[in-house]
């Protein structure tokens, strides 16, 4: 997802699962020289875990050594709901500050799941129907060159198979506070990329109109809906959606990098307006708040059981998440090698990049690096560390 520059650096920014840009090269050897590794160390609150905390120490501490990443955070949770946190690397490269443990992240597209979730949770409240039209909701909002709101259904927009041009991929460089409806209207200036229904393909603009369609329905903001429906419910202390002008991050955190060029200095973009982002990837949260959800989605505490089924009725979405991978309601399932299915999003904003997953059984492993990812290696190998997390 392409945003506006911020004062100082242009970053490509898109929420996870959008078409990524050009590779950047690993971290520089001056930065790498700043990095230190940090120690593995549970919450206060929390008991010994099951799972090896080496082998995720180790993954974490390559992600820093090798893929030059300022930081990296794990939160991994057992069977038996046993959490513990790992760190590596510098939280401040400006300070030296270490990683603060279970920090706040900028969560990125792992936003698009709340969204999904109050949705569905509309739907079950018979305030909505899935496949009712984006028109029956906001008439006449949604025309454009091959674009009808009358024949996109409230579904396609979970599952990505409206044919909406991603409004992502046309924001210019004007680095200000946007709107979803100046969103949706950078849009609805392109034609559509294919007939609804008619293929898969990633468009952070099918969660901008969900978010819209959530306040119509509700007559409140979307932000105090995720919070009164989804936050408070399950003690999510530490998971918040950004005020409109709020730029920084609320609690202990590490800071966020970019780099403008392949082999360029990395430069702190931790405070940044999110607005460009909405529905489609605005909050802030921590690893052990992420696994708290993901967990209590997959145990029947969101949704009932038929709207939680029709979030994991999945297509494929290979191209964007890799091997194996398929895309539901705003709920992305991957194999795992030790079998069975993680079930997550991933998230991807400037400054950080999220990946994680749960599983059926109650395992739930999320990762963050403090640096937008490439494709390529490094994407890879945040991968594979949670798969090392949830299977270890």
């Amino acid at each position: 997802m392409r945003g506006p520059s911020h004062r100082g650096p242009s970053p490509t920014v898109r929420p996870q699962g959008a078409r990524r840009p050009r590779a950047l090269r690993a971290a520089t050897a001056v930065a790498l020289g700043l990095l230190t590794l940090g120690t593995l160390a549970p919450p206060a609150a929390s008991a010994s875990a099951a799972v090896r905390p080496d082998s995720v120490q180790q993954a974490l501490d390559a992600l820093v050594r090798d893929d030059g990443t300022p930081a990296a955070l794990a939160s991994v949770q057992d069977r038996n709901g046993r959490t513990r946190t790992a760190t590596a690397g510098l939280g401040d490269l400006g300070t030296g500050a270490p990683v603060p443990v279970d920090g706040q992240v900028r969560i990125g597209s792992n936003t698009k799941t709340f969204v999904a979730v109050v949705v569905l949770q509309l739907v079950a409240e018979r305030r909505m129907d899935l496949d009712a039209t984006v028109d029956t909701h906001l008439p006449g909002l949604v025309r454009g060159e091959g674009i009808d709101g009358r024949r996109i259904t409230v579904r396609q927009l979970l599952q990505h198979t409206s044919g909406l041009p991603d409004y992502s991929d046309h924001l210019g460089d004007d680095a200000r506070p946007y709107t979803p409806r100046e969103l949706l209207a950078t849009a609805l200036r392109h034609p559509a990329d294919f007939t609804p229904g008619k293929r898969w393909k990633y468009s952070n603009t099918n969660y901008v109109l969900a978010g819209l369609i959530v306040q119509k329905v509700t007559g409140r903001p979307l932000a105090e809906e995720i919070d009164r429906r989804i936050i408070k419910r399950i003690g999510l202390r530490h998971t918040y959606f950004p005020a409109p002008g709020e730029v920084t991050i609320r609690a202990p955190h590490p800071r966020g990098y970019h780099r403008d060029q392949g082999d360029g200095p990395l430069r702190d973009i931790t405070d940044i307006d999110p607005s460009w982002s909405w529905a489609a990837g605005q909050m802030v949260s921590t690893g052990s708040d992420l696994n708290r959800f993901f967990s209590a989605l997959l145990a029947g505490r969101l949704l009932p059981p038929a709207q939680l089924a029709q979030m994991r009725s999945t297509v494929p979405a290979e191209a964007t998440f890799g091997p194996g991978s398929r895309y539901g309601l705003g709920l992305v399932s991957r194999p795992l090698p030790c079998g069975g299915l993680s079930w997550g999003h991933g998230g991807s904003f400037p400054g950080y990049e999220t990946r994680g997953g749960a599983t059926d059984d109650g395992r739930a492993a999320t990762i963050a690096v403090t640096l937008q990812l490439p494709d390529g290696p490094a994407r890879m190998n945040l991968d594979r560390a949670v798969t090392t997390a949830l299977c270890h």
